[in-house]
């Protein structure tokens, strides 16, 4: 039974709060503390790479798991997400090495992977089918306030970092909380073992990876170029002299870019779902770009940090709709799939980034990416949305 007007938005409320912890407080904002655990615990740009690329490899290890568990064992899976969260956070706050840091900030980084895959499950079963597309839109746009909430608390705490991962670690589990407090599981509290959505949780058949070459590679690429700014956005700003307020009103940019989203989504969907990847995927290029040209004037970076918010975000839509319009009744494995993609290409991205920026600099590595992002913007460019998969 569905639940009544005022408990279902609570439940997209807290689900939102998850989403913002795991992603924008504890996932996403480890390049805007990096700058600050740099100074203190004395690791350069190569260690920091090798640390975000072995997150986000963890990233892709709780997504998998969510994929395929999501159906049968989604409270299991939100408890997880919050319990990592908390306890990478911790570990962070206290770490007193780069040795201690670094298996902190990667279990953290897996409970962004563990949650979103659980939080669709729970959503679909505790909307009316009507309101599930638009509470899942909600949802998943958690990142963009997450981030916006990651900055305002480092101005507030500038450079005591350590304060802010302790908030993230109390955030994610009283989201994660919320979440298991205002779900309802099917009847006889067992999560659910058969019916439709039991597919989500099978891999695509061969025909699937064939027709989806191009959207495969347009999303590794996409993960590799973002990985610059996600990473070493903020650490470029302040070897540039930028002002430690000012280097983290860039990261509160990227949040508000992620949440423009929204206001222009309408046009975004008129577009057929290859052009709108390009469009996306140039904003992501162009802007990374920007961001190395200008790194000292303020202004500047903040409309680049701004516009890479809303390109990076609107790209993830596209490749919704992309494999969508490939396949569309196995959208919700090929998003999964795509996104794990992404975040895979970002952890090659943050391993050649670091090591780049030791060996040449910033301007070198971030220029790298820019080439990388054009690549992917063009592969939309020629690429023809194909007959749905057979099998």
């Amino acid at each position: 039974m569905k639940r009544t007007f005022s408990l279902s938005t609570a439940l997209v409320v807290a689900s939102s709060a998850l989403v913002a912890a795991t992603y924008g407080l504890v996932r996403l904002a480890w390049g805007l503390h990096l700058p600050d655990m740099q100074d203190e615990l004395r690791f350069d740009a190569g260690a920091a790479g090798a640390i975000s690329s072995a997150a986000s490899i963890a990233y892709c290890v709780g997504a998998l798991a969510g994929f395929l568990l999501a159906s049968r064992r989604a409270r299991t899976l939100v408890l997880l997400a919050g319990a990592t969260g908390a306890f990478g956070s911790i570990g962070m706050a206290l770490a007193a090495s780069t040795s201690a840091l670094a298996p902190a900030a990667v279990l953290a980084s897996a409970a962004a992977g563990l949650a979103s895959p659980a939080l669709v499950r729970i959503v679909q079963r505790g909307m009316r089918s009507s309101a599930v597309d638009r509470a899942q839109a909600v949802v998943n746009a958690g990142t963009g306030p997450g981030l916006v909430a990651a900055g305002l608390l480092a101005l507030l705490l500038v450079p005591q970092w350590r304060l802010a991962w302790w908030a993230a670690a109390a955030v994610s589990v009283a989201a994660a909380a919320a979440v298991l407090l205002l779900d309802r599981p099917d009847a006889g509290g067992a999560e659910d073992v058969t019916g439709p959505h039991r597919a989500n949780g099978a891999l695509p058949p061969r025909d699937w990876f064939r027709s989806h070459r191009l959207v495969i590679a347009a999303a590794l690429l996409a993960g590799a170029a973002s990985a610059a700014v996600w990473n070493a956005g903020r650490a470029l700003l302040a070897d540039a002299g930028t002002a430690p307020q000012a280097s983290v009103l860039a990261w509160v940019a990227l949040g508000a870019g992620g949440l423009a989203v929204v206001p222009t989504a309408q046009l975004m969907s008129a577009l057929a779902p290859r052009r709108a990847w390009s469009l996306s995927a140039a904003a992501l290029t162009l802007s990374t770009l920007a961001l190395v040209a200008t790194p000292a004037w303020t202004p500047g970076s903040l409309a680049a940090c701004f516009a890479f918010g809303w390109g990076y975000t609107a790209a993830t839509g596209a490749l919704i709709a992309w494999t969508a319009g490939v396949d569309r009744d196995r959208a919700a494995s090929g998003t999964a799939l795509l996104f794990v993609l992404l975040v895979l290409g970002q952890a090659i991205g943050a391993a050649a980034v670091g090591a780049t920026v030791g060996a040449l600099g910033y301007a070198a590595a971030f220029t790298a990416a820019a080439v990388i992002g054009a690549t992917a913007a063009a592969l939309g460019l020629v690429a023809r949305v194909g007959p749905a998969v057979s099998g």
